[in-house]
């Protein structure tokens, strides 16, 4: 289920995107961006659409998914 980022309050928010990027552990080549770099470019993700924030009901968790992986995998975003 996709919950609007815009409606969490931001301490919640901050710590999913936290958790998100601790755990992504993305490759970012030879140049180092900081904890404070990576989470903002997750919140323009977010912001922009090109990742999405998902609530699993049977594991009672929030996790990112980028938009065109859920794409891929045969998601449809009910609001278009």
């Amino acid at each position: 289920m996709v919950i609007p980022w815009d409606r969490l309050g931001a301490e919640t928010l901050d710590a999913i995107i936290l958790e998100y990027v601790l755990r992504e552990g993305t490759d970012y080549g030879e140049q180092e961006i900081s904890l404070a770099g990576k989470k903002s470019d997750v919140l323009r993700q977010l912001q922009n659409g090109s990742a999405k924030l998902l609530f699993d009901p049977v594991e009672n968790s929030c996790h990112i998914e980028l938009t065109h992986t859920l794409v891929q995998q045969g998601w449809r975003d009910e609001r278009s």
